[in-house]
């Protein structure tokens, strides 16, 4: 009960806060430094050492390519009936392929299986950061910003750096080298501490960049949007599961991980490059306040399939 308060508590205060306006519009910002370059290697380091590699690990590795994979179908399905212009079009595809595994994610982890269960969301939320790495950050760049003319894609030397100074992705690299060299429990206890801070800090964040408004214009796309990411992919990621014969906890996470609304990030990111900033805001926003239900109707279904 506690966890759920936490959540609740979290993000309302963020939400207050940016409602009343008595922090500044970007404090966000500091907030997800905080979370990004400090907090979301700590994760890594506290949990990675402790997943068992193997073939049981397909299945997180797997299904957010999955995910991506599927999107892109629905996307062009989308566009066959709707008609979308290209900048909406990409945002569709970025805000339908790319699930928030880090800031949603693993507080609703933690409430709903708890925080010892963290570790097996991290190769999930991995493997959905290398997607957004190379597909998302393709697609957001390469794609037209209005329908005037062609976008320019980035080469492979501008997608390997931006992964290789993206800090969770450090922090993960590293938790995979230094148990190898040194005794990870000496450092436990500071990162407990440190990731402690992640779901009331990750929800305050999320709450402060909440809007809702202006459903109307977007409502179809909307409709789209959430309909796959909330119900369509972790539908997919759960046939995989069973399509590889997945049993355990592990099933349930990584098909939990894929219920997760958009992507904040790359939401903000495509915003940033003109692909219809309205909608990525109103499709983090509404998949927030959805995704709390949702996540509990898989969390019941779950229970029934592994």
């Amino acid at each position: 009960m506690s966890n759920f308060l936490l959540i609740f508590v979290s993000l309302g205060f963020g939400v207050l806060m940016g409602g009343l306006k008595l922090l500044p519009r970007d404090a966000y910002k500091g907030v997800n430094a905080w979370l990004i370059y400090l907090v979301l290697p700590a994760l890594s380091l506290r949990f990675v050492p402790e997943v068992q590699w193997g073939a049981a690990v397909l299945l997180p590795l797997l299904a957010p390519a999955l995910v991506w994979g599927g999107a892109w179908v629905f996307v062009r399905l989308c566009d066959r009936k709707l008609h979308l212009p290209p900048a909406s079009r990409t945002a569709l595809l970025i805000t339908c392929g790319l699930g928030n595994t880090g800031f949603f994610g693993f507080p609703m982890i933690t409430a709903f299986y708890g925080a010892e269960r963290i570790h097996d969301g991290i190769v999930f939320d991995q493997s959905t950061f290398l997607v957004f790495a190379t597909f998302g950050v393709v697609a957001i760049l390469k794609a037209p910003q209005d329908g005037s003319g062609a976008g320019g894609g980035p080469g492979f030397l501008f997608v390997l750096g931006r992964m290789l100074r993206f800090p969770p992705f450090v922090g993960f690299l590293l938790a995979l080298v230094l148990p190898r060299f040194m005794d990870m429990g000496t450092i436990n206890p500071l990162l407990d501490m440190l990731v402690a801070t992640m779901s009331p800090m990750s929800l305050f964040s999320i709450g402060l960049q909440l809007r809702v408004g202006g459903l109307k214009d977007e409502w179809r796309l909307l409709a789209a949007g959430l309909g796959y990411k909330l119900l369509l992919a972790p539908a997919l990621a759960a046939a995989l599961a069973l399509a590889l014969h997945s049993g355990g906890i592990l099933p349930k996470i990584s098909v939990f991980q894929a219920a997760m609304p958009s992507h904040v990030t790359a939401s903000l990111l495509a915003s940033q490059y003109n692909h219809n900033p309205r909608y990525c805001a109103l499709v983090v926003g509404l998949g927030i306040l959805l995704g709390f239900g949702t996540c509990t109707l898989w969390r019941f279904l779950l229970e029934r399939l592994f």
